[in-house]
This record gives structure tokens, C-alpha cells and sequence, in this order.
């Protein structure tokens, strides 16, 4: 199987060569067209088949760099290597200080045997594999500050108990993903809504006061956590998430072997910790990192700011790539302080988890580097210009233009990999579509918002996508292929209900979409458990 993945992305990486020479030589121009989005789409297309996401992320790199230099030697090496790689890991050096620190947290807390504790005492009360997936739920939609944050925590938390009642790692995975990007997008305190108030240049909506007031048309962030919520209390699945749970029940959650980097740097000790750690030695730590990333994000934010202002005001201004490495960093040591006063790690061991975090969390980087690499390439291809002259030539029906807007984004956001970006990039554009006046307007914008997290959910070069596997420590593209039929399932309902919202505008009564949309998922999921069950018999 190996052998016959590699052939296949050599194959299409050399096809694909040929086809940039060709079209290059006919003086083709790639900037600002469709072109700009093949790399990319190249890339999540080999990621599908091979299941390898490193070579398949690589390859979309070389063919952006091909195009940006118009095929020429130097110019293809000086985009990977500079433009591309190093500028990732310098623009990123913040993430993946704040990843590094993360995983030191995890195998300090793992060490002292504190999340052996805890998993003892879920497997004592709770009962159910419903119980598990809520808990679940419940956790990641309390870190709400930042989906990365929400990723790392929630999975090294809860895998303990999800694996104790054979709940598979992808679907531990799919749980985590869910509750990061549609929470934080639904979240007026969080490092989402300050990069969304950000874009936001309006003459009459302060940046956090039109997030707030798009949030009930988000209907894709809302409906995610509604079909969450559905799909845990009634316990069933569909699609190929189906498949790994029933391997679950034989014992086969799904979770990356011994031979695996991170599981060895993270679970190599859970058997062998002590079991001096507490229950309350994995909540304190928790607790502790997240009022110093909080307080980090606040401090960057009023240091941002250039006169007093409020507690929203700080939000709307700080900058996650310095709050959340700066909060974790004095959590880490407040931490260690902790647990060696508690003297359930000695000093010694503590040192030596320094290390085993960092390496946990090498997986992890390499893939954002290459993912952050792909979008300066696509970036440097003027996908922008692509998507705002298609977006400006949409016209009239305007009716319809939100659910058209939310299609838009989940393209850009899916074939680019960023949220952020794809709000970035769109916002102005819905903002031109429809005047603050429209009683459309704050539909639009929800459009642009709930389109970008749904292509971010799907794409399996989103970095929100990457920390959810890495969280949950399964196979990435594993990941990408269950979750997959679950977001679409509630993409496709999403667009119906900003299709109803353009409808019900006309009647002013656009507030009953989301309602539509809550028994559209609650309705299918009901019929689909019925289907799996007739299935069965």
C-alpha cells in the first residue's frame, strides 16, 4: 500500500510539473486566477489517497513555489526555503512555543499520575459511553479562549476516559475539533472574536459588537454543537466513523502505536507513574493554565491598547501568537512549583518531562509548518484577488447571497486551510455586498464567518483539523475522513438555513432559521439512527 501511495503522489507531482511547464511556456498568467488554488487542492487530494500528510503537504508547496517563480530554479528554492518554511516557523515561533509548553504540562501532569486518577475516577462514575462523549462535549466547550488551547487540553483530559468506554480515538478527535473552532467562532471572549473584530472596518459597528450580534446566524458553529449534542444521546454513528467505532469495541480505539513519537514521549510512563498524583493535581494545573493564558491574552490586549479601555476592548486588541506563549510560559513554572511542593514529581523528573512534551509536540509542528508553508504559496499566487473579483461579480437575488457566501468561504477556507484567513480575506468584500444598512447585513457577515469555520473543519491542512488528531493522538488523515460526513451533514443544513434566512427576511421574521436549522439536524439524525438500526437486523 505504501509503494502504491508514493508512485501515486509521484505520479500526480510529476503531471502536475508538466502541466505548470507547459501552461508557464504559453505565458498563462497564474496570479489572481483559479490557478492559485491548485496547490492546495492538489495537496488535500494526495493527503485523501495516500493517508500521508507530510510528503502531501510538501508536494503542494513545491508546485505553489513552481508557480509563484513562473517554473524558475532559484526563485522555486528561495520560496520554499524562505518565503515558505522559514517565514512559518517564524511567524508560528509564538504557536509552537505556547504547543511546546502544552505538551511540558501533559507530561508533567502525566507523570505525577494525576491522569491516571482521573481516569480511574471516571471510569467509577461515569457510566456510559453517552456520559463520556457529554463530559467530552462539556470540557471543550468550557475552554472556550482558544481552539489550540481547547485541542491539546481537551484530548490529554479526556482520553482516559473516552478510551475506558472504547470510544475511538478519531471519534475523541472529532469531539475535540467540534468543540474548538465553533465554539471560539460563537465566543465574544476569545482569540477568534478579537481576529474577527480585527477585519471588521466599519463606520457604524464597533469590531466585538458586530461579532456579537452576527452570533445567532452562525449557524454552522450553533448546529455543530446541536449535533454533538444529538449524536451522543442517541449513540449511534454513520459513515466511515461507524467503521472505527466497531473496531473500538473489540479494543482497537485507533490510537498511534509505540512507535509513534508522541505516544511514546507521552504514554510510555502512564503505567509506570505514581500514583501520588490526585485528581485535583490534573484540575489545578488546568485551572492555572488557562487563568494565566486568559491573563496573558488581557495583558498583550491593554499593552495594544492605546488609552484605557475595557475588558472587551483588551480582547479585541491582543495578539494570541504573544498571550498565549507568554500566559503559558508562567503557568509552566507556577506548575512545576506545584507538583514538586505536592512532591508527586521530584525535580529531576520534572526536568525530564522538558523534553518529552517538546518531542510530543514535533508531529504536530512539522505539519502546521508545512500547512502555514502552503498558504504563503497560495497567498503569494493572489488567491485574495481570485475570490474577491468572483465574489464581486455576484449580484442581484439577494435573497440568496448569504447561503452563496457561505459556500464561497467554506471553498476558500477548505482549499487554504485558515479560518482566519478566509474571514480575513472575505469580510470586506461582504461588507461592500451588503451596506450596513441591509437588514441582511449581519446575516452576510455570519455567512462569511460560519463558511470559514466549516471549510477550516473540513480541510485537512487546517491547523485546527492538525491539533484535534494531535490532541487525540490518532492518525490525522483518519481524522479528516470520519469527521468528514458529520461537518457536511451539518454544512449542507447550514446552507439551507441561510438560504431560509434570505426568505424569511423578506417577511421579517429571519429569527426562525435557526429554529429551522435545530429540527432539520435533531429530524436526521433520528431518521439516520433508525437507518443504521434497520441495517443491523
Amino acid at each position: 500500500m505504501k509503494k502504491n501511495t508514493t508512485l501515486i503522489a509521484t505520479a500526480v507531482f510529476v503531471i502536475m510539473t508538466a502541466v505548470i511547464l507547459i501552461v508557464n511556456a504559453t505565458g498563462v498568467v497564474f496570479g489572481g486566477t483559479f490557478w492559485a488554488l491548485v496547490p492546495p487542492l492538489v495537496a488535500i487530494i494526495l493527503a485523501l489517497i495516500t493517508k500521508e500528510a507530510y510528503s502531501s503537504l510538501f508536494v503542494g508547496i513545491v508546485l505553489g513555489a513552481l508557480m509563484s517563480s513562473a517554473c524558475n530554479f532559484k526563485g522555486t528554492i528561495d520560496n520554499i526555503a524562505i518565503n515558505g518554511l522559514s517565514t512559518s516557523i517564524s511567524d508560528n515561533a509564538g504557536i509552537f512555543l505556547f504547543l511546546v509548553f502544552l505538551g511540558i504540562v501533559v507530561a508533567l501532569v502525566n507523570k505525577s499520575g494525576a491522569s491516571r486518577a482521573f481516569g480511574e475516577w471516571a471510569q467509577t462514575n461515569i457510566k456510559t459511553k453517552t456520559g463520556a462523549m457529554l463530559a467530552t462535549f462539556l470540557l471543550g466547550v468550557l475552554i472556550f479562549i482558544d481552539d489550540y488551547f481547547n485541542c491539546l487540553t481537551v484530548g490529554s483530559v479526556m482520553s482516559p476516559v473516552t478510551d475506558s468506554k472504547k470510544i475511538s480515538r478519531v471519534k475523541l478527535a472529532y469531539l475535540i475539533d467540534a468543540t474548538a473552532a465553533p465554539v471560539c467562532m460563537i465566543a465574544p471572549i476569545s482569540s477568534w472574536a478579537a481576529a474577527v473584530s480585527g477585519c471588521v472596518e466599519s463606520e457604524q459597528y464597533s469590531g466585538i459588537e458586530l461579532f456579537i450580534r452576527a452570533i445567532p446566524y452562525n449557524f454552522y458553529s450553533i448546529l455543530t454543537l446541536v449535533f454533538v449534542i444529538t449524536l451522543a444521546i442517541l449513540n449511534f454513528d454513520y459513515g466511515k466513523m461507524k467503521e472505527f467505532e466497531i473496531k473500538a469495541q473489540s479494543g482497537d480505539l485507533g490510537a498511534l502505536t509505540l512507535s509513534d513519537e508522541e505516544e511514546r514521549t507521552l504514554k510510555v510512563d502512564g503505567p509506570k507513574a505514581p500514583s501520588r498524583g490526585k485528581i485535583y493535581d490534573l484540575v489545578i494545573p488546568i485551572v492555572i493554565l488557562i487563568g494565566m493564558c486568559v491573563w496573558g491574552l488581557l495583558n498583550n490586549g491593554y499593552e495594544a491598547l492605546e488609552g484605557p479601555g475595557t475588558f472587551i476592548d483588551a480582547f479585541s486588541e491582543t495578539d494570541a501568537y504573544v498571550g498565549l506563549p507568554w500566559g503559558s510560559l508562567i503557568a509552566l513554572v507556577i506548575i512545576i512549583v506545584y507538583l514538586v511542593l505536592r512532591k508527586v514529581v521530584t525535580f529531576e523528573e520534572a526536568m525530564e518531562c522538558v523534553p518529552k512534551g517538546f518531542c510530543a509536540m514535533v508531529p504536530a509542528i512539522t505539519i502546521l509548518t508545512l500547512a502555514t508553508s502552503l498558504k504563503s504559496m497560495t497567498n503569494s499566487l493572489e488567491a485574495s484577488t481570485f475570490v474577491g473579483n468572483a465574489m464581486a461579480n455576484v449580484q442581484g437575488l439577494q435573497w440568496l447571497l448569504p447561503a452563496v457566501v457561505f459556500i464561497v468561504a467554506c471553498l476558500v477556507a477548505f482549499a487554504t486551510g485558515t479560518s482566519w484567513g478566509t474571514f480575513g480575506i472575505l469580510i470586506p468584500i461582504v461588507s461592500a455586498i451588503f451596506p450596513e444598512t441591509s437588514s441582511l447585513f449581519f446575516v452576510g457577515i455570519s455567512a462569511c464567518l460560519a463558511g470559514a469555520v466549516c471549510g477550516d473543519h473540513c480541510s485537512p491542512i487546517s491547523d485546527t483539523t492538525i491539533m484535534s488528531s494531535a490532541g487525540a493522538h490518532c492518525n490525522h488523515i483518519n481524522h479528516v475522513e470520519t469527521q468528514l460526513p458529520y461537518a457536511i451533514t451539518v454544512a449542507v443544513i447550514s446552507f439551507i438555513c441561510y438560504i431560509a434566512a434570505g426568505i424569511f427576511n423578506l417577511i421579517n421574521v429571519t429569527w426562525l432559521s435557526l429554529p429551522l436549522g435545530v429540527a432539520l439536524i435533531v429530524g436526521f439524525l433520528f431518521v439516520m439512527k433508525k437507518k443504521t438500526q434497520k441495517e443491523v437486523q
